[in-house]
């Protein structure tokens, strides 16, 4: 390897356990993921969320000129599987007491470049397929190669277009929107999801003698893999809706960590590493966030039901 991958950066009784077996880096797609012994009414507010963002992605992804653009970005958008940043985004706005339609266009916006990224992992390309695990999600090809690059790169650019289509001067929101960009731009970019994929590509790539040279484990290479994609891109998710609600900078931070937290058992989960030792901590940190803090309503209920003890269980939801 040209750079040896550090470790999480986690307190050391959560950072991952060096041993010599050699877990799967392969990985399934997580899709909304929700404990099945949550109560009806946290599995129906998850739903509402959900659907409430496929509702505006429908209306404000619309086939039109140019259409060998918007005709396969509006496939693309439904193709690729949900993840619960976006709805963590709308939550984190209700929890600190945001009314929805204030996250939603950022809800939608995240899950548009979460697409995007989604897309370039999926590309048919021969000298990249082979590096791919087998049981990596994928998509349907319906269109050719170099129409799915370019979409997709169209498709990061139109996520900021929707975002800053929500900047109302007559509701004062334009800083909370600029940072909120700045937010996905980060979580997106070279420190976020595209150094994950490029870690991903690493351990790919990465034999015995280099794992020796390194003195790292195939654990310890994954477990940075899902800090950059899962961790970072829930945290975001998280941050951006408790920024939009007007939420305080100690509840942002709050609700940031949490979110990290989310993603890195989802994390964890998609890639068969656990149920592990390393879930049960994040699980204890989440919850301690909520002990620390005034978090006692339905909705704060709702929100930290992510990290049940069956977070393992997938429920699967169609945006489209």
């Amino acid at each position: 390897m040209a750079k040896a991958l550090s470790v999480l950066n986690l307190p050391a009784h959560v950072a991952p356990r060096r041993n010599h077996s050699r877990p799967s880096l392969s990985y399934r797609p997580m899709m909304v993921t929700m404990a099945m012994s949550t109560p009806n009414k946290n599995k129906s507010y998850w739903t509402s969320v959900h659907e409430d963002i496929g509702a505006h992605l429908r209306q404000a992804v619309v086939v039109k000129e140019p259409v060998e653009v918007y005709e396969p970005m509006r496939h693309f958008v439904f193709a690729a599987p949900v993840n619960m940043a976006p709805a963590l985004c709308v939550a984190a706005c209700e929890l600190v007491g945001g009314h929805r339609e204030q996250a939603i266009v950022a809800a939608a916006a995240l899950h548009v470049m979460h697409a995007a990224s989604f897309i370039h992992e999926n590309l048919p390309l021969s000298d990249r397929t082979s590096l791919i695990p087998k049981s990596k999600p994928t998509m349907y090809h319906a269109f050719k190669p170099n129409t799915e690059l370019l979409v997709a790169d169209a498709m990061l650019p139109f996520g900021l277009e929707l975002l800053a289509s929500s900047d109302n001067p007559a509701g004062n929101n334009s800083g909370r929107i600029l940072r909120v960009m700045v937010e996905m731009t980060r979580a997106m970019g070279s420190q976020g999801v595209v150094e994950g994929q490029y870690n991903e590509l690493q351990c790919s790539q990465c034999d015995d003698d280099d794992r020796k040279l390194n003195g790292i484990t195939d654990v310890e290479m994954t477990y940075e893999t899902y800090k950059k994609k899962e961790g970072r891109l829930h945290a975001c998710g998280a941050a951006c809706g408790a920024i939009l609600g007007g939420g305080s900078e100690k509840e942002i931070e709050l609700l940031r960590r949490y979110g990290f937290y989310v993603g890195m058992i989802q994390g964890i989960v998609s890639r068969r590493l656990g149920p592990t030792e390393e879930i049960e901590e994040l699980k204890k940190l989440a919850f301690k966030l909520r002990e620390v803090n005034s978090f006692n309503d339905e909705n704060a209920e709702v929100i930290f039901s992510l990290v049940d003890d069956n977070i393992t269980h997938v429920l699967g939801f169609n945006l489209g």
